[in-house]
C-alpha cells in the first residue's frame, strides 16, 4: 500500500488533469444547402467540451469558422461563426445553437443581431454508397485521381500526388457511411457530401515515402475534381 501511495505521488500532477481530444466530422444541411462540419474537441474537467473548428457549404465551398463550447450532459452546444480561422478579438457573424447527442447536432443558425436564419442539421454518420457507381478521371493541384465504382464496390482505384502514389488497395467490407480501401495502415475513405463525394487518405506514409497524405479531394457528379483544405484537421 505505501509503494502504491509513493508512486500515486510521483506522478505529475498535469497526467491526472490530461485532457481529451478528438477530432469529429459530421455531414448534414444547413438551409437548403449541403455542409460538412469539421469539430476539434478537448473535454474539460466538468466533462464539457471545448469546440473549435468550421463548417463547408457545397457546391460553393464556402467555409466558415467556428469557436465555442458543448456542455458535459444534454449536449447543448453554442458555436460562434466567423469568416476567418481566428475568432479572437473578431466580432462573430453568426452563432449556430443547437443539441449534440447520440450523434446527431440539431439547431438553428442566427444572425450577429440575434435573428433567427435558418435550420441545421448534421449527423456523424453519413449516407451508404451501395448503390454508387462512377467512373472517375481528374485532377487537381498536384493530385491525379482515376477510379472505377460499380454499385458501391470499387474496382480499380489509383490517386498520385507528389510522392504519392496510392494504388493497388484492396477494399475491405462495406464500411458504414463510405467505401474503405487498406493496405497496411493506409486507408482511402469515400464518403457522399451531398451530390458530391469526398475522397481523404489517412497512415499512408510508406507510400507518401514519409510525406503527408494527399489532401482530401471532392469530386463532383460529372467527374471533375478539387481540392478541400479543412482547418479543423
Amino acid at each position: 500500500m505505501k509503494a502504491l501511495l509513493i508512486i500515486a505521488l510521483c506522478i505529475p500532477a498535469a497526467a491526472w488533469s490530461e485532457e481529451k481530444a478528438q477530432t469529429s466530422e459530421l455531414v448534414g444541411h444547413l438551409g437548403s444547402r449541403a455542409a460538412l462540419l469539421v469539430l476539434n474537441a478537448t473535454q474539460g474537467p466538468d466533462g464539457g467540451w471545448r469546440l473549435t473548428g468550421e463548417y463547408i457549404l457545397f457546391p460553393t465551398q464556402t467555409r466558415r469558422f467556428l469557436q465555442g463550447e458543448r456542455g458535459p450532459e444534454l449536449g447543448v452546444t453554442t458555436l460562434k461563426e466567423g469568416s476567418t480561422p481566428i475568432l479572437y478579438g473578431h466580432d462573430p457573424i453568426g452563432e449556430l445553437r443547437g443539441i449534440w447527442r447520440d450523434g446527431s447536432f440539431k439547431g438553428t443558425r442566427y444572425a450577429a443581431g440575434g435573428q433567427e436564419r435558418e435550420h441545421f442539421e448534421f449527423s456523424e454518420e453519413f449516407p451508404p454508397m451501395h448503390g454508387y457507381s462512377a467512373a472517375v478521371r481528374c485532377q487537381a493541384g498536384e493530385s491525379t485521381l482515376a477510379y472505377v465504382a460499380e454499385q458501391g464496390r470499387l474496382k480499380s482505384f489509383e490517386w498520385r500526388s507528389g510522392a504519392c502514389t496510392l494504388a493497388g488497395l484492396r477494399q475491405q467490407a462495406a464500411a458504414r457511411g463510405g467505401m474503405r480501401l487498406a493496405s497496411g495502415g493506409c486507408t482511402v475513405t469515400l464518403r457522399e457530401v451531398g451530390e458530391l463525394v469526398k475522397v481523404a487518405a489517412e497512415g499512408c506514409q510508406a507510400q507518401c515515402r514519409g510525406q503527408a497524405a494527399p489532401e482530401p479531394l471532392m469530386v463532383e457528379r460529372r467527374g471533375s475534381c478539387r481540392l478541400l483544405r479543412t482547418q479543423a484537421r
